[in-house]
This record gives C-alpha cells, sequence and structure tokens, in this order.
C-alpha cells in the first residue's frame, strides 16, 4: 500500500545548487489584473474538503492569492510550511524566471531538495500581504493547487474556514472570543509559527503540530512505541510516506483509538508512523509527536485558527 502525503515544509534559504528541471511549461491561461481586495471567500464549485459524505476522500484549504496584483492564483493554506511557494506555472504566468544565485533548501516530511526562487513584489491575500521577498519554486504543488500559502505574515491574523460551505476569509485578528458553539483549543506558537497543541490518543500524550497542508496525520517512532502495546498486530501495517521533496520513507499505517484534542474527541482515523525526516529536523523526536493533517482536521464543521489569541475555534458537525 502506498499514500501519498505532502505537507509541513520548511523553507529556510540554503546556498546550493539548482536541480534540473524546474522550470516546467506554463499549461494554465495567464491572470488577468485585479483591483481591490478584502477579505477573501471560497466558493468553490468543485469539492475541496472531506465532504460530509465521503469522508475517505481527502481535499486541502485552497485560497485565492494576488501575486504582484495578478490572479487570483490557488495556493493550499499550509500550517506546516514556514513559507510560501509557488509552481512553475505560476512563475511562467507571472513572466518570471528561477534565478539560479538564490536557490533553497525545501525540506519536507521525508527530506531536503534544493530548488530555485523567483522575487515577487507582493502577495494578497484579504488583510495579509507580503512585499518585496523570494519564494520557492515547488514541482509539485499539492493536488493541482498554483502552490501553498504558508505562514509568514500570520502572526496576528485570523483564519476562518468552512468545511461544509467551502469558504476561507483571512482577516486581522481582534482578539475575538469564540462565538456560541465553538469549542478552544489553546495552542504553543514555535519556530516559524507553527501551532502544537496538547493531545492524547488512546493512552497517549503527545504534541500535535496542527498540519493544513498535509493529506494524512503522521507520528514519530515514540508515539508508535508508545501506542502500539495497546495494540492488535492487524491494526498495523506497513505503509510509505512520500512528501514534497518527493523523497519517500517506510512506516507503519496505524488505526488509532479516539483523538482528544482539547475538548473535540475523533473517532476511526489512522496515521503513519516512522522515523521520518520532519520530526529528526524538528527535534522532536524523544518525546511522542503527531502532525495532524486533512484527514482529521477535514471532519470538523468550522475552524478558526487565531493567531493573535494563541487558540483554535473548533466547531463540530451535527453528523
Amino acid at each position: 500500500m502506498r499514500r501519498r502525503i505532502i505537507g509541513a515544509a520548511a523553507l529556510p534559504l540554503a546556498l546550493a545548487t539548482l536541480l534540473a528541471g524546474a522550470n516546467e511549461p506554463a499549461s494554465t491561461p495567464p491572470p488577468v489584473a485585479a483591483g481591490n481586495v478584502g477579505d477573501v471567500i471560497v466558493e468553490a464549485p468543485e469539492p475541496r474538503y472531506v465532504a460530509p459524505t465521503l469522508r475517505d476522500r481527502i481535499g486541502r484549504i485552497w485560497a485565492p492569492v494576488l501575486i504582484n496584483d495578478l490572479g487570483p492564483f490557488r495556493l493550499v493554506l499550509d500550517t506546516g510550511a514556514t513559507n510560501s511557494a509557488v509552481s512553475p506555472k505560476v512563475a511562467a504566468a507571472l513572466g518570471l524566471g528561477p534565478e539560479a544565485s538564490f536557490p533553497v533548501n525545501l525540506r519536507g516530511v521525508t527530506g531536503t531538495r534544493v530548488v530555485p526562487t523567483i522575487k515577487i513584489d507582493s502577495i494578497v491575500v484579504g488583510d495579509l500581504e507580503l512585499h518585496s521577498r523570494r519564494v520557492p519554486i515547488i514541482s509539485d504543488a499539492l493536488g493541482g493547487a498554483d502552490g501553498v500559502l504558508g505562514t509568514e505574515g500570520m502572526q496576528d491574523k485570523r483564519i476562518f474556514i468552512d468545511f461544509r460551505h467551502d469558504k476561507i476569509r483571512i482577516s486581522r485578528s481582534h482578539a475575538e472570543q469564540p462565538a456560541q458553539g465553538f469549542m478552544v483549543i489553546p495552542v504553543k506558537i514555535v519556530g516559524g509559527l507553527l501551532l502544537v497543541a496538547d493531545v492524547k490518543i488512546g493512552a497517549v500524550h503527545a504534541k500535535a503540530i496542527i498540519d493544513t497542508g498535509g493529506q494524512g496525520t503522521l507520528a514519530n517512532e515514540a508515539f508508535r512505541d508508545a501506542l502500539v502495546r495497546h495494540l492488535k498486530a492487524a491494526d498495523i501495517a506497513a505503509d510509505e510516506v512520500t512528501g514534497a521533496t518527493m523523497d519517500v520513507q517506510r512506516g507503519d499505517r496505524v488505526i488509532t483509538p479516539p483523538i482528544e484534542l482539547g475538548g473535540v474527541t475523533i473517532r476511526g482515523a489512522h496515521f503513519t508512523a516512522g522515523d521520518l525526516y520532519i520530526f529528526q529536523h524538528w527535534k522532536m523526536t524523544h518525546e511522542p509527536a503527531v502532525l495532524i493533517g486533512m484527514d482529521v482536521l477535514g471532519r470538523l464543521d468550522t475552524l478558526i485558527i487565531d493567531y493573535k489569541r494563541r487558540e483554535l475555534q473548533v466547531k463540530l458537525r451535527d453528523d
């Protein structure tokens, strides 16, 4: 069994040689210039999230983003990525070629890879505005999206995600209290704005990184070793994980006990556990740790990420 899981890509700068084949031809029509854009709401005709009746179908959060006042381009919101990135077709649509003098080291869940960059003037979505920066070019843009929208500039933002109606809004946080019917999950913000919460899965306590860019939930070896003694052999199967760098690592596919995240309980989930590169990079190998991906997050009705309040506000589905 082989699944493709891409997400949690940290993107620190590094000087190295460029990879060949990164400059692919454009395959989408050139974007048109756009005017002023306020809070953005996605109302997509096609499903991009876990549907209420098809919870085994995984989707990610797509945000319409203006780059250099062109677009909107559809970028995957990735709370596990410290920087934004775009596909080769976006670079071509912008009329920008990769610059060999400014490569970066792309870090994914399974390894690293050197990729080229382009210099852009602006990224705008809702109240988020970023100016004059380099962004990596990634050959695989997460399921056909135009790139990745990372966490840079999000420290004072509030992200409202309505899974049932496929809507997203990025606005400035005013430290709003949760509305009626919402539950609060406190988070710590570490490193490049990574969201870390306390989680209990079965009898195992762990640190959980909230990763909206990840298709599936992943765990480190320490978590697997702590949980495996409570499982049957039939609950574990061999698996492979392919990251954003296209490196492949082996792991174990495990049926999990109930996941308790704050006051939220999620049942019937799975995770793949192993000695994955990303946990080594984050120095999260000795204590149980998990990356909670869209297979779990997509089961919610509404998810609000408030970086200023350092909390998640979640609403469960009625079904």
